[in-house]
């Protein structure tokens, strides 16, 4: 697919958080790709959905947390299958799982799972993914009833229903994260996990769910915890990630006073995934 796209170089200070929180943000806002640099990240718009008004609506951009700064230009018929193939390198987890793009050799491991990628997260690159994939690989998920909040790619989803879940809801806020994630459940053979939109508002008032997988971040985990908390079963799992080292003791204490109690966790470079069990 080739089509016309602007380019925009962000600067970001600190890096870290604000790159994510802005990748997030201009993805709502219709930015379709995103390659992350040194200094921040690169955004890619088609020039035909591009307006000067989009901006408004980036509430980073108007924070004084942060500093944000950058430059545009017009970048004419991109082929967007050729940069990911010539960026875009598979991952391997634990020796056990693959995550690759449709164009990389195929992997002799027990779990191969085919991520177009479209975005620059949610195939497993990201630290979080990344652990989170462990945690679904050392767990046991056969005939279990599994939600994954804020799916992104659906990664995580597949990965559970490969290891034996029998019902799988993969839900996101962003349509663009559920446009692609129907792409690779079907991509994958897995077309009987429900793909939907929505938010924690979403989800059912019941104790549903033996396993809540949630990779978003601190601020929406602590506000969405206590629904978590209601639609998981009494002996449930709940995996955490989105959040950084000195970020879990409140995680943790949040999780606690609902009555979930912290198991283990990993670390990747300052980014926690952590286990809680209801």
């Amino acid at each position: 697919m080739s089509a016309t796209y602007i380019e925009f170089e962000f600067v970001v200070v600190p890096k870290d958080p604000g790159t994510e929180i802005l990748i997030a943000e201009l993805g709502y806002a219709g930015f379709e790709s995103f390659v992350e640099t040194e200094e921040g990240v690169l955004a890619y718009i088609q020039k035909e959905e591009w307006q000067d008004t989009l901006f408004e609506d980036i509430q980073i951009l108007k924070t004084s947390e942060c500093k944000i700064r950058y430059t545009q230009q017009e970048i004419a018929q991109v082929n967007w299958n050729e940069e990911w193939e010539k960026n875009f390198q598979p991952i391997v987890v634990d020796s056990s799982c693959a995550v690759r793009a449709p164009f990389h050799t195929p992997f002799k491991v027990p779990y191969e799972i085919i991520i177009e990628p479209k975005m620059s997260f949610g195939t497993g690159h990201h630290e979080t993914t990344f652990m989170m994939l462990q945690f679904v690989l050392e767990n046991n998920f056969e005939g279990k009833k599994v939600l994954d909040m804020g799916c992104g790619t659906a990664v995580l989803a597949i990965l559970a229903k490969m290891k034996g879940a029998k019902e799988v809801d993969a839900i996101d806020i962003d349509d663009w994260c559920v446009e692609n994630s129907l792409e690779n459940v079907a991509r994958n053979g897995c077309d009987t996990i429900n793909v939907a939109l929505g938010d924690a508002a979403s989800l059912p008032k019941s104790q549903v769910y033996d396993v809540i997988i949630a990779n978003i971040n601190r601020n929406i985990l602590l506000n969405d915890m206590a629904v978590y908390k209601g639609c998981l079963k009494e002996g449930g799992a709940l995996f955490l990630s989105g959040f950084y080292k000195e970020d879990l003791p409140v995680i943790s204490e949040c999780c606690n006073k609902l009555g979930m109690q912290f198991v283990a966790h990993k670390e990747k470079n300052n980014w926690i995934s952590a286990k809680f069990v209801n």
